[in-house]
């Protein structure tokens, strides 16, 4: 698990990205929210930890931003005594959930449990990027003729990663983590082999969707115009 830390008190974020750390919680800590958005852009987080009063760009507006352009990870927003428009008016906005400072480690470690545990479980079985539609139900993809093609569950879990952060590259590092798991012996070849059946087979469907290879980095699920 990887969580962004966002906070403009240097000692506060030094000792909840420790606490992090500890719990097993790998974690990147900024303290300006255009460095949240800039982060947040490349890098691949199952949860933005934000304090409402960054420098220059409120939390809320952080969040604002990052739903406009598409960004869904979990946000938890930190303030000192929020009132209940504050509160509402981030949930609204898009912000998960919010956490009182100062803040209880213990309570801090259960809302990111929560977060990340959260994270997907209301996501449709079928998710779609222009005529190409992924059925993790049935274990197929798809194209607008309803012409459908078994896939397996390699290729089933490294696409769901791909749909979930459409447009954005999917670092190498982090598909085999997530698919064959942080121990793992599997190599980047691995990952190409995988990434070589699905594209064959996307192209057998002749849907405008691609992965595109960002060279030596990752590959990304991109819609052809």
């Amino acid at each position: 698990m990887r969580i962004l830390l966002a906070d403009d008190n240097v000692r506060n974020s030094q000792a909840l990205a420790e606490f992090l750390q500890k719990n097993h919680f790998g974690t990147d800590t900024v303290y300006t929210g255009t460095e949240i958005i800039e982060y947040a852009s490349y890098e691949i987080y199952d949860a933005l930890v934000i304090g409402s009063a960054l420098p220059k760009m409120s939390g809320l507006e952080v969040v604002k931003i990052l739903r406009a352009k598409k960004n869904f990870v979990p946000v938890l927003l930190m303030s000192e005594n929020p009132s209940v428009d504050e509160i509402v008016e981030g949930l609204d906005s898009g912000a998960d959930d919010y956490i009182r400072r100062p803040v209880s480690f213990e309570e801090f470690l259960a809302r990111i449990k929560a977060l990340t545990r959260r994270k997907g479980e209301f996501k449709s079985s079928t998710v779609s990027i222009g005529n190409f539609l992924l059925d993790k139900n049935s274990c197929e993809i798809q194209n607008s003729s309803g012409e459908s093609m078994k896939i397996s569950l390699k290729e089933l879990l490294i696409l769901t990663l791909l749909f979930e952060f459409p447009h954005q590259v999917v670092k190498k590092e982090l598909i085999i983590e997530k698919i064959w798991g942080g121990n793992s012996a599997a190599e980047y070849n691995n990952v190409e082999v995988y990434i070589s059946f699905i594209r064959k087979k996307m192209e057998q469907l002749n849907v405008n969707a691609r992965i595109r290879t960002a060279r030596g980095i990752g590959y990304s699920l991109e819609e052809i115009a």
